[in-house]
């Protein structure tokens, strides 16, 4: 990656590790493991959860994928990735009609009710691609910060950090979690603050340069910035972690997490963002925003830049793990509802997102395209069926799905370069304007499929 003083950044990582794993309380209980109970039976509170909520969507990737974002597309690739964290907008919205509205306790169980159990089963087969990825991507940054790909440094890296998240999580579920999220997400914040505050501290910064950094209005950022306003709604829907969060306290609480959930995010992806921009403005010969931002802000930069990606990807990967054990014991049902069911679940996971990491693809941003663009499926789901509470026939949910997957594979072939048919027939070239025209024949098929599909509003049975 670039020169970081590795031995303070293991030994900073190490104390990070051992408060961790001290944090991290015992459970044996189902609703402790799964549902994230403290030892009294009670619901994390608005700091807790706005804390897991935000340390969980800054992952490692996502920081890496702003600052690049920004680095090649100015402000307009700043902002458009900030615009998905408008997903806790619309994450909140949707869990407060399934569980005030229709009145169940899992995304699942409405989906059975729906669309049957081909409903339940292409979701689950939606969100064990998203939390596969997310083991995989952020595994991959880890490795990245410590050294070139195959290397050994490289690899141990990531063998260890998987390996004590992997400990710690399978010691607490989701209330270990919940514990050690508050403290990842505190020294986070303060990482990226340093680290903004350098940047901006430099003689060389200037903010009418950064504002006017993306001028044309053709440009991939501003094209990127339309597909993620198409994709908020259904982005979170697709991700068991937000949602699993959603269900765990009162109505009064998880509004205010969500709401929280959404500035705090915001301006912490929009901040790092920035950083991109203005390495972006200075890069020169560099082509790559790290080593730009080693050349303009230093090895003491660096330090803070490694901290801030390895924290954020344990902080990401416990609570994947968690959303995995639940997914794959109390949601899918596939072993009892005990804490053990939990470990083994948590286990196959982590050797699953390493299995991806040691043969799967380099990219970052492809390794989580499949699953982003797919969930386009649920966006007529959520716009009939949680929001307007319609009876949809069962096959419109079926042709959105397919739809949605053919169009996410497609993607992936296009920016890999393996395909070529967006570009002659649309007369497009950058793979954000392919992704713009497969993201709105996705919703135009899906939205389609569901209004043919709508059963007359007598049949429908809507909760009050």
């Amino acid at each position: 990656m670039t020169n970081i003083h590795l031995p303070s950044l293991i030994g900073i990582l190490c104390l990070i590790g051992l408060v961790s794993l001290l944090l991290t309380p015992r459970v044996r209980t189902a609703e402790g493991f799964f549902g994230g109970r403290d030892e009294q039976g009670g619901a994390p509170g608005v700091l807790t959860l706005t804390f897991s909520q935000v340390t969980t969507w800054i992952f490692a990737r996502s920081l890496l994928n702003a600052a690049i974002l920004g680095y090649f597309y100015g402000i307009a690739g700043a902002l458009a990735y900030t615009v998905y964290y408008g997903s806790f907008l619309t994450g909140w919205l949707i869990v407060d009609r399934l569980r005030y509205r229709h009145g169940v306790h899992n995304i699942q169980g409405f989906l059975v009710a729906r669309f049957g159990r081909v409903g339940s089963g292409c979701f689950n087969v939606l969100i064990s691609l998203r939390l596969l990825t997310e083991v995989f991507a952020n595994l991959l940054v880890v490795g990245m910060v410590f050294g070139v790909a195959g290397s050994g440094a490289y690899t141990g890296a990531i063998l260890a950090v998987s390996g004590l998240t992997l400990l710690y999580s399978m010691t607490g579920g989701l209330r270990a979690s919940l514990r050690t999220d508050v403290l990842q997400m505190g020294l986070l914040i303060v990482l990226i603050v340093l680290l903004v505050g350098m940047a901006l501290l430099h003689p060389l910064f200037d903010w009418q340069s950064v504002m006017t950094s993306s001028p044309d209005w053709s440009s991939p950022g501003w094209i990127l910035l339309v597909v993620a306003l198409l994709q908020v709604l259904s982005y979170p829907l697709h991700d068991p972690v937000m949602m699993d969060r959603g269900f765990l306290a009162d109505r009064n609480t998880t509004r205010r997490s969500f709401m929280h959930a959404f500035w705090v995010s915001a301006l912490l992806i929009l901040a790092f963002g920035l950083l991109g921009v203005f390495a972006g403005l200075q890069g020169g010969d560099d082509k790559d925003v790290l080593l730009t931002l080693q050349r303009l802000l230093g090895t003491p930069a660096m330090l803070l830049l490694g901290l801030a990606l390895v924290i954020s990807a344990a902080s990401t990967l416990d609570s994947t793990l968690s959303s995995a054990s639940k997914l794959m014991v109390v949601d899918m049902g596939l072993g009892r509802p005990s804490a053990g069911s939990g470990r083994l679940a948590m286990a196959l996971f982590a050797l699953g997102g390493l299995v991806l990491v040691f043969v799967g693809s380099q990219d970052l941003f492809d390794a989580v395209a499949v699953s982003g663009t797919a969930s386009l499926a649920l966006t007529p789901v959520i716009l009939f069926s949680i929001l307007a509470g319609r009876e949809v026939a069962r096959w419109s949910f079926v042709v959105s799905f397919a739809a949605a997957f053919a169009g996410a594979v497609l993607y992936f072939l296009e920016k890999g370069g393996r395909l070529d048919l967006i570009g002659p027939l649309f007369g497009v070239e950058h793979s954000y304007s392919k992704l713009l025209v497969i993201t709105i024949g996705i919703l135009l098929a899906g939205l389609v499929s569901f209004a043919l599909g709508l059963r007359p509003r007598a049949a429908s049975q809507v909760q009050p």
